[in-house]
């Protein structure tokens, strides 16, 4: 049995993976079979609260190996790798989920909650997580499926749970959940920085935990929701030793998901055509120099299949913007990002310089070598000549500047990286070239 629940949180606070926490607990007469599910959809979709994560759990009666993945309460939470050929009251479920989904909801949250013995088509994973659905679209899907659902609000849940069961892993990364205990929500968290940096250090196969260079912890939210923070890494035993490393306040429950973070898997490869609030990578040849706007941000101009895209680098993405600065007309590179409808631009997340250019500086008009005197230009492309011998040269006086930017993947520091991008780290790459504000 599957259940699968989104969208009962709101930017004020609350949290779905804390609603997966109390259907587990809930539903403790079955057991859990394999990590619960913590799915990110498309980035770009307009009305998302913050990560746009779906949540998807299966229960049964397990058999075979278990892990330990959690604490509820007290409580070890283990989890099974199959499951016999029980199946349960799937309305006697419904009755028990409902009023808990609708308990752990925002009043303007618009939560789905399904019920399903199957998962969905693959193919509507695949789409959740690179385009926008309308509810009509999955409606035949669940009818299909033969599912049982509750919604509150338009149900616009139902999507995002919809396009999460049909998540097939592949490339996987897990994230370790710690909540706070119910008193503390709303407050200022308590951790120890030093702590964190140093599981950083210890645990290589951890990600996007820490930023060394600002001493910020990336696995601590701001928002006055349940979490306490969120620890992600590739090797699921490796999450767990590493959170015993940081020193933080109580945590009142824990439970690592299986998830599909840092995979890349909103990104369009090869798209025909470009459709905004889509993510792409597009290779195309640097055609200006960068330009700056108020607020600190930054933005190139390139020349792609597709005409020129203008690319934009934000002020959150701190010293990524530099990299920008330092490319040229000519350079070859590709960006991936998100496609924004108005004004039409790329939002960056990583930037791939594929070649670069030599670039020439002109320094001065020649030098007449018969008189020495300074030559005038003739006009533009025509060459310069001397007033008085009549004397002309083609070139004026040159020289090559150094770029300080070389061919390699470049990415925004660990604070400014959206759920799903890909870091370096996990593409077994590094940048070539730190840049830093002096």
């Amino acid at each position: 049995m599957f259940v699968a629940v989104d969208d009962t949180d709101s930017v004020r606070g609350n949290c779905t993976t804390f609603l997966a926490t109390e259907i587990i607990k809930e539903l403790s007469d079955l057991d859990l079979i394999g990590c619960p599910r913590l799915v990110r959809l498309n980035p770009a979709v307009p009305w998302k609260t913050r990560g746009n994560g779906s949540l998807v759990m299966k229960f049964g009666h397990g058999v075979g190996k278990r892990k330990f993945i959690g604490m509820i309460d007290g409580r070890e939470l283990y989890c099974y790798d199959d499951l016999d050929s029980y199946e349960p009251d799937y309305e006697n479920i419904m009755k028990r989920l409902a009023p808990l989904t609708e308990k752990y909801c925002e009043y303007d949250a618009n939560a789905g909650l399904l019920i399903s013995s199957q998962r969905s088509d693959l193919s509507f994973y695949k789409r959740g997580v690179t385009t926008i659905l309308s509810r009509e679209e999955i409606n035949d899907e669940i009818s299909r499926i033969g599912a049982l659902t509750f919604t509150t609000g338009n149900g616009r849940g139902l999507i995002g749970a919809t396009c999460g069961l049909a998540w097939v892993p592949g490339d996987v990364t897990f994230e370790l959940l710690a909540y706070r205990e119910r008193n503390k929500w709303g407050t200022k968290r308590q951790y120890d920085l030093d702590s964190i940096k140093r599981m950083d250090f210890e645990f290589p196969t951890t990600f996007n935990n820490w930023e060394d260079r600002r001493r910020k912890a990336a696995i601590v939210p701001s928002t006055p929701c349940p979490v306490l923070y969120g620890l992600r890494g590739d090797v699921l035993k490796d999450v767990i030793d590493a959170a015993n490393v940081i020193e933080t306040e109580k945590k009142y429950r824990w439970v690592v998901f299986l998830t599909n973070q840092g995979t890349d898997d909103h990104i369009i490869m090869g798209a025909r055509e470009l459709v905004p609030n889509q993510s792409y990578l597009i290779r195309g040849k640097v055609i200006s120099k960068a330009g700056h706007i108020e607020g600190g941000h930054v933005f190139i101009n390139i020349d792609t299949k597709y005409g020129m895209i203008t690319c934009g680098a934000y002020e959150p993405s701190k010293e990524f913007r530099f990299a920008f600065d330092q490319l040229v007309s000519g350079d070859e590179i590709e960006v991936m990002g998100e496609l924004r409808d108005s004004p039409r631009t790329l939002n960056v997340e990583k930037l791939h310089v594929i070649a670069t250019v030599r670039y020439v500086e002109k320094v001065s008009n020649p030098i007449c070598h018969s008189c020495g005197k300074r030559m005038n230009s003739v006009g533009k492309g025509q060459g310069y000549r001397c007033k008085i011998c009549h004397t002309r040269e083609r070139n004026a006086v040159i020289r090559y500047r150094n770029r300080w930017i070389v061919p390699g993947w470049y990415e925004p520091p660990v604070c400014s990286r959206r759920h799903l991008s890909k870091p370096l780290k996990r593409m077994g790459l590094e940048q070539p070239v730190e840049f830093i504000k002096v």
